[in-house]
């Protein structure tokens, strides 16, 4: 029997291969997405909780949403309002799945909040090699544009880019391929596990000290039926 599982989502390409590897599997079930977000935008990927519930629609699964009251808030804190999050959602789940790839101590941090609510974390991509796992996500088909490109690790000029062979190729050797290290995030418009895509009307980049955010209005544009 397959376990139902939640999984954790940001809107871009870490989250997506990971619910899709779980859709893929024989051992889990997926029930529902969930994000945490700072008023009306998820933090740092700055995507409108508009569009995660978007993408939501796009997948057919419910979405759980999160408040944080700041961007970094306490660990207490942010694994109280998670766990609480969790439980409030009357979703029947048991186990939690993370989008995490790197063995830096973050798989026992989520487990020393999750496990002890009852579920068991799933951590489809950890350890893994960043460049196959960006193969991995070009090979699905896995559309997904940066929209946030930290400065200070990599030009701000990516901003706005698609994630495709052509920016992996010309990304300075000491960037992550899947930006791992923050270098950038990104928002994913459509994926086979999408039924339809996101139509983005690009606004400004928007420039700050440090950050750069591709600004956009999203539509959903549906996948025709078929004719019979």
């Amino acid at each position: 029997m397959k376990k139902n599982v939640i999984v954790s989502w940001s809107s871009g390409k870490d989250s997506t291969l990971t619910l899709e590897r779980l859709m893929d599997s024989e051992q889990y079930h997926v029930v529902g997405i969930f994000t945490t977000h700072l008023e009306d935008e998820v933090p740092f990927q700055a995507t409108p909780i508009e569009v995660v519930e978007m993408q939501a629609d796009l997948l057919g699964l419910p979405l759980v949403k999160i408040a944080l009251p700041e961007v970094f808030p306490s660990n207490e804190v942010y694994q109280s309002l998670v766990v609480e999050g969790l439980k409030s959602s009357k979703l029947d789940f048991s186990c939690v799945a993370f989008g995490d790839m790197f063995c830096n101590g973050i798989a026992e941090y989520r487990r020393s909040y999750i496990e002890p609510a009852g579920w068991q974390c799933v951590f489809p991509l950890l350890g893994q090699e960043p460049q196959k796992l960006a193969d991995e996500i070009i090979a699905r088909g896995i559309q997904t544009m940066l929209v946030t490109a930290d400065s200070s690790r990599i030009s701000r000029e990516l901003c706005g880019r698609w994630y495709n062979r052509d920016l992996l190729n010309g990304l300075p050797q000491e960037v992550d391929p899947c930006g791992e290290n923050g270098e950038f995030h990104t928002l994913v418009t459509e994926t086979a596990s999408f039924n339809g895509k996101l139509a983005l009307q690009l606004g400004e980049v928007e420039h700050g000290e440090r950050f750069s955010h591709q600004r956009y209005a999203a539509k959903i544009l549906r996948k025709a039926k078929p004719r019979v």
